[in-house]
């Protein structure tokens, strides 16, 4: 049986009790430490290595992230440079071919200037000749104006216009 204790008896001093509780307590503390604390310090210090670990490889990602970034916008100026470039390249290439264009528009008109010039030299001859022709048949014989104009229109009948009249310089002559 148990003895009883009173409100009394846990306040006095006892030497015996205090030495069991202090014996109680230190076997409990071994025992903690031994199968306790270290299994749990273990498993913390498991736990933080792995959370350093996880730290260190997220930090390593980061690196890596921000290393192809650097790369992506170096290949995109890189990028968009090549493209100005072209783009220049192209705009000279089209501003050469519009001038050796306004050049052969150029030479093409003068040449049709300068056949048209021939032509019109050649109608004049042509009719500085038949102006010879008429004035000599009307200094044969006098003529009446019926007689004039039938021996005008006979003499331009044998002039061939056709001949003198491209058909360029027929399409350059209407749209003056």
């Amino acid at each position: 049986m148990l003895p009883i204790l009173s409100a009394n008896d846990l306040i006095k001093p006892n030497p015996g009790l205090m030495f069991w509780t202090l014996i109680t307590f230190v076997i409990v503390l071994v025992v903690l430490k031994r199968y306790a604390y270290k299994p749990i310090q273990a498993a913390l210090d498991a736990r933080r290595d792995q959370i350093q670990s996880d730290v260190d490889s997220a930090e390593n990602a980061r690196k890596e992230a921000q290393d192809a970034l650097a790369e992506y916008r170096q290949a995109l100026a890189e990028s968009r440079k090549e493209a100005g470039r072209i783009v220049d390249e192209r705009k000279r290439d089209i501003a050469q071919i519009e001038e050796e264009k306004a050049r052969q528009l150029q030479r093409a008109k003068e040449e049709i200037q300068a056949e048209t010039r021939r032509s019109l030299q050649a109608i004049r001859d042509q009719l500085a000749e038949l102006t010879l022709l008429t004035t000599e048949k009307v200094v044969r014989k006098q003529l009446d104006e019926a007689e004039q104009r039938r021996l005008i229109e006979e003499a331009l009948a044998d002039v061939d216009f056709q001949q003198f009249v491209s058909p360029e310089g027929a399409a350059a002559e209407e749209s003056d």
